[in-house]
């Protein structure tokens, strides 16, 4: 092949490179606005269910006595608490497609953050959530740093740190364990465990997806949406995250972080 096929060859790679990263972008962007339609749009039919619920109580609530208790209206307020806690939570659906849209599209400022000082401030954030509790904390005394952005990174620890607290809440000892070390090359992996309520690790599969739940709700709260902005956040790094469980016996979950010179590079 002669030196100027070559060069058209080469020209024909980088146009269709060009092109499919410009497909790329453009679905991401696509998805984005989709995904910002949808929170936005939604928000007021949600409005109207749960404020038209409330005059349907009061309604109710205005009957004689003697109606207002009977079989009927009570069947019906029990219908209308329903309608009210299926709006809420599709509230906090929505909240999670919104963070997921944030940390996707947000600019990714990278610094030195200290992952100690990082624990701290999720920790605090947490706080209310650990409030009245004996919770055994064992966190390293020497961990080290991490290129990230500060508020993603805090938002990935404080979703980590809240699942152990909330899995934990029925621990005759609650015990939560976070451990770190740092490769060769500047690779560092973190892993924080708990003991306790743990998951069927069948179904590990489905963890960091949106929406997916591993526990019932009348167990534990939540709409599933956590996991799945620790995952698009560790993806912005060029970071991993897994998680290892078994029913009863406590969940382990590791973060792989790049070093300096791969943050912010997917993997």
């Amino acid at each position: 092949m002669s030196i100027e096929n070559e060069l058209q060859t080469v020209e024909g790679l980088r146009a269709e490179l060009a092109r499919s990263q410009q497909q790329v972008a453009d679905m991401a962007a696509a998805q984005e606005e989709f995904l910002r339609a949808v929170s936005h749009d939604l928000r007021a039919p949600l409005r109207h269910v749960t404020s038209y619920g409330a005059l349907v109580r009061e309604v109710l609530g205005d009957l004689p006595p003697e109606v207002a208790q009977g079989a009927e209206v009570q069947e019906a307020l029990g219908f209308l608490a329903t309608m009210d806690q299926s709006a809420r939570r599709m509230g906090l659906m929505i909240d999670g497609l919104q963070a997921l849209v944030r940390a996707s599209r947000a600019p990714l400022r990278l610094q030195p953050v200290p992952l100690a000082d990082a624990i701290a401030q999720a920790r605090a954030t947490l706080a209310p959530a650990e409030a009245g509790r004996a919770v055994q904390w064992r966190v390293d005394a020497d961990l080290p740093m991490l290129h990230a952005d500060p508020l993603l990174l805090q938002e990935l620890l404080t979703q980590l740190l809240g699942n152990a607290l909330k899995f934990t809440r029925h621990a005759v000892a609650p015990c939560i364990t976070l451990a770190a070390d740092v490769s060769p090359a500047g690779q560092v992996a973190f892993t924080l465990q708990d003991n306790g309520v743990g998951f069927d690790p069948v179904r590990a599969g489905a963890l960091f997806g949106v929406f997916q739940r591993l526990h019932r709700e009348t167990e534990f709260d939540g709409v599933g949406a956590g996991l799945a902005l620790c995952r698009a956040i560790a993806l912005r790094h060029g970071a991993t995250v897994t998680a290892t469980a078994a029913p009863g016996e406590g969940c382990t979950v590791r973060v792989v972080w790049p070093s300096p010179a791969h943050a912010g590079q997917e993997p």
